[in-house]
């Protein structure tokens, strides 16, 4: 069947419906990863957005259910060249075509995603429309094609309930467990858990809007903020109770939007990024000691290097591409914070470090 993608600066792709036959309007975003895509699919930071792989053939090797980053699919559709109609892989246990329809996510195939990513480089990131619906007059749905904006993604993402796991769990390492750490859950994926677990921590994961009186006074020896979706300003109510765990003498590592949420809990400021960063190839450099890592990146906005207040952090990475905040160290504290994704094993494992650095640190 024709699906079409219609963007709201009236630019329409034609191509092939896959998944649900569903229609829905998103943001769309690119993601310049030549594998990963059941990762990506996984990734609850991809909430209120649609996904666009660079890479021409997504699917060929299937789906490997052990290699979700959380309990189901988050993208609100999905948008390649081609499809992988046939998969081949030792671990595969399904197809993507498949997966898609059993996690209602609509999408399109077939179209030039080319010339799609060079409109979101030129013009910036912008909404569009999924549709099998044949519109001939688009005056009709770009007003409302412009005004989408993904709110609420945060509550959407986050755990219910909080709930703990040891090592041997999330198929971690069965290693004694020497310390205790909470993770704040913004929307955040399974190998960040696992590897806590695999360094021989107890990891109490918490949902978004826990009190810090709660955490805290469950005596953990570390704290963790995870990735997650949407504009860090959105989360006034997480800010307020981050500002409180950074007052207190427990170490402090986030990831993501854990790190602007950090930034800002610590008056400094962020803004939403012409593109963004989303992919497993960005190159990060350590100022303090010059190496340069491949990092994977999933965000839409960045930390504001002008607003800091150079006697409270300092920046610890920079992006070698574009020369953006990547990593800050808050002065007097016990508290770092990165940009990328240093379990995503994008190097495959350059970053892993970070989490020793953790564990020492406790």
């Amino acid at each position: 069947m024709k699906a079409f993608l219609i963007l709201e600066d009236g630019t329409v792709f034609t191509g092939t419906s896959i998944g649900v036959q569903k229609e829905v309007i998103s943001e769309i975003v690119f993601n310049t990863s030549m594998t990963g895509y059941l990762e990506v699919l996984t990734d609850p930071s991809y909430a209120g957005q649609a996904v666009t792989m660079t890479y021409p053939l997504i699917g060929n090797y299937g789906i490997c259910y052990q290699d979700m980053e959380s309990e189901q699919a988050w993208p609100d559709g999905f948008i390649v060249r081609e499809l992988s109609r046939r998969s081949s892989n030792f671990r595969r246990e399904d197809d993507l075509e498949t997966f898609l329809v059993q996690q209602g996510i609509p999408g399109i195939a077939g179209i030039d995603t080319r010339a799609l990513t060079k409109i979101l480089r030129e013009k910036g990131t912008m909404n569009g429309m999924i549709t099998t619906r044949e519109i001939s007059d688009l005056g009709e749905v770009l007003p409302q094609i412009k005004e989408y904006s993904p709110k609420g993604v945060v509550r959407r993402v986050t755990c219910k309930e909080k709930r703990t796991f040891v090592p041997g769990e999330l198929g971690s390492e069965e290693v004694p467990v020497k310390k205790k750490a909470a993770l704040m859950d913004f929307g955040t994926k399974k190998n960040i858990v696992r590897s806590l677990l695999n360094r021989g921590c107890e990891v109490t994961v918490y949902p978004a809007y826990t009190q810090a009186e709660e955490i805290l006074g469950d005596k953990p020896d570390g704290i963790m903020l995870s990735n997650g979706p949407g504009d860090p300003k959105e989360c006034v109510e997480i800010i307020e109770e981050i500002k409180k765990l950074s007052a207190s003498s427990v170490p402090i590592f986030a990831i993501c939007l854990g790190h602007q949420l950090m930034a800002l809990a610590s008056g400094a400021d962020t803004h939403k990024m012409k593109y963004g960063h989303r992919g497993a190839n960005h190159p990060v450099k350590d100022l303090e000691t010059g190496r340069v890592y491949l990092s994977s990146q999933n965000h839409g906005y960045v930390v504001d290097e002008a607003a800091f207040d150079k006697e409270k952090a300092e920046i610890s990475f920079r992006n070698v591409n574009d020369g953006t905040v990547e990593g800050v160290r808050y002065r007097g504290k016990k508290i770092f914070t990165v940009q990328f994704h240093p379990e995503a094993c994008a190097g495959p494992l350059d970053s892993a470090f970070l989490f020793d650095k953790f564990i020492e640190m406790m």
